[in-house]
Formats: structure tokens, sequence, C-alpha cells
């Protein structure tokens, strides 16, 4: 039988030992409750040296700072730190580097063996005794479990925790039995209330909701807003605002979305429910609105691999026509940071940005010229996360600037009202205003490697002197 009783025995007969790699996914976002349990366990057996290889981390998963400072954790691979996570690794309290990956880099180091994880934790919605799981159902409904996809299939041992344990066979199954070691009940996995974050409500302010107005009109006039188009949002308020405006672009050009993909969230679910969008293709349910869109006819499942792993023979991402994303940072080359804040600290993450970005046809960034007094299009970035080659348009409350590799948008985008300005005159509009920002200076110490989704070495980041 693979059910047991605790995620104490689960560790124990999985053979965690000191050195090992375990992964962990985060559909629940704030809301998990199974990454602090299962360290909870490993930190009182005294296990050291792990590496803790998820697809994102956050305000959730605060547990991993003391094991952290006491050698339980020596490394982690992921996409996202934040929060007093990102502040332990900008200290410099981690053994070795950081290594961030987008959502298709992770999916691709599983696959090709750069990431050989001993352990998987994966916590279900739902569960039988044989490890069938799903997102679906149950008290914590999460709508899918893309992230852990490769983590089941390639994991040495696999341990499934559910606070739902329904009839066997569990099907239709994201994590098949076949895949699964062992399968734990406890109390609840999370809170499903807390997935969507400030960050994915959609916004308000009218500054927003001006540049979200703006982005669909550039998607309206670059040529490739046509019948059957697809698009994905990042996570932004612009960014998810900008839906809604495609409604009215879309019924005045009498066409429709073939597919929207992401991070789906609800503006995405309205306009599917409304029959603007034919399919939703889901890695990651965004919102409780998406969670039950999940549900529906029409709402596809998706792993990362077949979101966004760049050595794959499929990924959607290279079928996009439009992605939308945000940033913290642009400069004049068009490169993008989402990762690392001005002050020098981890406080973000690639996910899709930069596999979305390289497999669009259209890459739209939007952001605010200016945010808490910093300028956000400056001279360089103070790390990069996508590189300039991959963005087509930048969209501020000041102006659209559009990549001068991009002639033909610059030609479609002539003769309309778009506010077109060059990345320079942004630029200098953002440090009339806010003024130029003084570099933040660094020690030699390297915290973190960020890695393109190939797998090349695309930035590092070190640990900045005001930390010391």
């Amino acid at each position: 039988m693979k059910q047991v009783a605790s995620i104490h025995e689960a560790i124990v007969k999985s053979g965690l030992k000191d050195g090992m790699t375990i992964s962990f996914h985060h559909h629940l976002r704030d809301g998990d409750y199974v990454v602090n349990m299962v360290m909870k366990e490993i930190h009182k057996l005294g296990i050291k040296d792990l590496t803790v290889c998820a697809s994102s981390l956050g305000k959730a998963h605060d547990y991993l700072v003391p094991c952290i400072e006491d050698g339980t954790v020596t490394g982690i691979s992921t996409s996202g730190i934040r929060d007093e996570i990102g502040e332990v690794v900008s200290k410099g309290k981690l053994k070795h580097p950081a290594v961030i990956r987008s959502h298709g880099g992770r999916a691709r180091a599983i696959e090709d063996g750069t990431i050989k994880i001993d352990v998987a934790f994966i916590g279900a919605s739902t569960s039988d005794v044989y490890g069938n799981a799903s997102g679906k159902g149950g008290k914590s409904d999460t709508g899918v479990l893309s992230y852990a996809d490769g983590d089941a299939k390639y994991a040495n041992r696999v341990v499934v925790i559910t606070d739902t344990i329904v009839a066997s066979p569990n099907f239709p199954a994201s994590i098949e039995g076949v895949d699964v070691d062992y399968v734990v009940k406890v109390d609840s996995i999370g809170d499903p209330a807390k997935i969507a974050t400030g960050a994915l409500r959609l916004t308000k302010d009218t500054r927003e909701l001006n540049m979200a107005r703006e982005v669909a009109k550039c998607m309206y006039h670059s040529g490739y807003f046509k019948d059957g188009f697809s698009f994905q949002t990042g996570a932004g308020g612009s960014s998810l605002a900008t839906t809604v405006f495609l409604k009215d672009y879309m019924q005045q050009a009498d066409i429709k979305c073939g597919w929207a993909m992401g991070g789906v969230t609800e503006p995405i679910v309205d306009l599917f429910k409304a029959g603007f969008v034919n399919k939703v293709l889901d890695d990651q349910s965004f919102d409780l609105a998406a969670v039950a869109s999940a549900h529906q006819p029409g709402h596809f499942e998706i792993s990362a691999s077949q979101y966004a792993n760049p050595f794959n023979k499929g990924a959607f991402v290279n079928q996009l026509n439009f992605v939308i994303l945000g940033a913290l940072e642009v400069d004049t080359d068009f490169n993008v940071n989402v990762v690392q804040g001005s002050n020098g600290v981890l406080r973000g993450a690639p996910g899709g940005h930069p596999d979305t970005a390289a497999g669009a046809d259209v890459t739209i960034i939007v952001a605010p010229l200016i945010r808490s007094r910093m300028p956000t299009v400056r001279d360089r970035v103070t790390s990069i996360t996508t590189p300039g080659e991959s963005v087509d348009i930048i969209v501020t409350d000041y102006g659209v600037a559009v990549n001068p590799n991009r002639q033909d948008l610059l030609a479609a985008f002539k003769d309309t009202t778009i506010p077109l300005k060059t990345i320079e005159e942004l630029r200098d509009l953002a440090y009339q205003y806010a003024g130029k920002p003084a570099p933040v200076e660094f020690d030699d110490q390297v915290v973190a490697l960020v890695e393109y989704r190939d797998g090349t070495i695309i930035d590092t980041i070190r640990k900045p002197k005001h930390l010391n």
C-alpha cells in the first residue's frame, strides 16, 4: 500500500539523506502549507545540505529561512525568490549561489538531467491511495498541477501530499499513480483563497488602466490581431487589465481569440465564458475564477514542458502571437529585469517571462515610467532577466517605445494615435522626473545566477554592500 501515516514516515521511507535534492511546486502560491510541513519534518530528522528545487518560493515558505541559516538547505533552484527568502539569499547566507530559472528552463533542466531530483513532494487537491493525483476537487482546489508534472516523471522518489483522498481511480489525473511512491493524507495542504496575491488582482488604478488601453491599441494595430490569434498576459495590473480592453477591439474587428494561455486569470475566464476566447491553456490557475474554470470543457491543463520548454517539439510559447508582461526595470537596450529590486535585493521571478518573450510574435512590456520614486526606464538594468532582443514594445504612462529592430511595428503604428517615443526619450523623462539613480554597490560574493531558458548564464547577482 502506498498510503503512509505521516510526512515523517514518507521522508524516512523515501531514503532522503544529506546532500540530496528535493522539489516542490507553488500552485497554492501564498496559501501553500506543504513546503513548511515537509521542511519541519526534515529539520527534526537532522538531514542537512539539501538543495531545494522549487517552481517558485515566496512568503508562504518562510520556514526555509532558518533552514538556510543552519545548513539544512545549502542550495536553491527556483523561479521566484521573494520576501524573507529573498533577503536571506541576498545577504549571502545560502552556502551555494541560488540558480534562478524560468518555468521553461526548469522543465528543460529536469528533463535533460541538469537537475536530478531525489525526492519530489507534490501537494495535490485530491488523490486516490495509489497516487493518481489532481489539482481539481477537494477542499484545496488549485485547478491544475502543471509544474509538478516533470517532478513526478523524473524524480527518483515521489511523495503525494493531499487533504482529500478519493476513490480509485482518480481520473483524469494530473499526476499518474505509476510515478508515485507514497501518499500522505494531512489535515490541509493550504488555503486556496491566498492563490491570488495583490499583483494578480484586476487594477482600478487610472494610470494602469490607461497603459492597458495603449497595450490593447498596440495589439490591434500590430498586424497580428487577426481571427484565431493567441495571447498571454503577465501578472501585473496593467497586463491583466489589457484583457478587458481587448474585448472591445475583438468586437470591432469581428474576430475571436483562438486560445489564451498562462497563468490564467479571471479576465481571461470572462472572455472565455463570453465566447471571445475559444480555448484556455492553463499551466497555473492564478485566482479562484481560473480554478473554477479549470473544471470546464475547453479549459485545458498543460504541463510546464508543454508550456515553455525550449528544447521540446511543441512548446506553446512558440505559437503565441502576443504576450503582455511587466517589468521592474527596462534599459535602453530593451533588456528587462523582473528578479532584482533597484536596491539589489532579490524580490521577483522570471516565471515564463523570458520563455514567452522569446516565443511570441509581439512581446509587449508594460510598466510605469517611475515606480516608488525610482526610474523604471534607465541606462542599465540591475540584472537581466529577459534580453532586449526578445522585447518588441515598451508601454509606459508617458509613451510607447518600439524596438528599432521591429521596423514593421513602427510602420504599422505610424498613422495611429499611439504616443510613440524612443527608449532614450523615455529614459530622459524618467531621469528628469525622478533623477538619475546612483548605482548599487555590490560585494564580490555571488549570491545567485540567472540562467537563461537554454541553460546559459545570462547574469550574475552579487551581495549588495548595504546588506553587510
